[in-house]
């Protein structure tokens, strides 16, 4: 496919074989980004883990300082007595059975699910239509919950969850193009910290391999690893 020539000048600012700060990085994104629409700004990061054993599986959540810049699609699986208090937090879409039913017939047009508990037995039959799609609920990233109210008000306000793919990459959104450098920085900051935190003790050697940053349709950008 030709490259065009906004293409040709944002892979000329990027420096071959350079790593970026998180903060020049950030600067140096929002110039070569030239998306007609509010592009998506995300981190690859390699991390010196074998997914495929259980103890080096490297997953978590963090709530961005600033959000995503993404309106989160919620659905609330709960009970009767629970549908005020997700509505009032702010869910999308709030009921059980009729979204069961809608979801047995492949309707997966939401971003996070969140249940509770006692609702997870019906969804277990649904796995094949949620796992693909990384919309499965799961108790480790606060999306299986008694405290529904508070769980859809942290994905509103820019919780995401992350996971180790079988590759050993963890890839997340850090915010969007119309995103200020700072905030970027601070997003990016956060991610990195919390992935630090989750360091699994079986993980030997380099932890952090390396650090990438794009955005939609955007060349990448190296990161210092050392960095984070």
């Amino acid at each position: 496919m030709a490259i065009t020539r906004k293409q040709k000048e944002a892979k000329a600012k990027v420096e071959k074989n350079k790593f970026y700060s998180l903060e020049e990085a950030s600067a140096l994104l929002k110039e070569i980004t030239y998306t007609k629409f509010d592009a998506s700004v995300d981190l690859a990061i390699r991390l010196g883990v074998d997914p495929r054993k259980a103890n080096q599986m490297v997953r978590g959540v963090v709530s961005l300082p600033h959000g995503t810049g993404k309106d989160m699609k919620v659905l609330a699986l709960v009970t009767p007595d629970k549908e005020e208090e997700a509505k009032a937090a702010g869910a999308d879409y709030v009921g059980l059975d009729e979204y069961l039913e809608k979801i047995k017939g492949g309707w997966t047009d939401v971003d996070v699910i969140v249940t509770m508990p006692a609702i997870m037995g019906k969804l277990g039959p649904l796995g094949r239509v949620l796992g693909p799609r990384g919309l499965m609920p799961n108790p480790k990233t606060g999306t299986v919950t008694m405290d529904v109210a508070k769980a859809v008000s942290e994905v509103k306000a820019g919780k995401i969850d992350f996971k180790v793919d079988k590759t050993g990459i963890v890839h997340a959104p850090i915010g969007k193009a119309s995103f200020s450098a700072d905030k970027l920085v601070d997003n990016a900051y956060e991610l990195l910290t919390t992935l630090n935190k989750l360091k699994p003790t079986a993980s030997k050697g380099v932890y952090m391999k390396s650090i990438f940053m794009s955005s939609t349709m955007s060349p990448s950008i190296a990161i210092d690893p050392k960095i984070s």
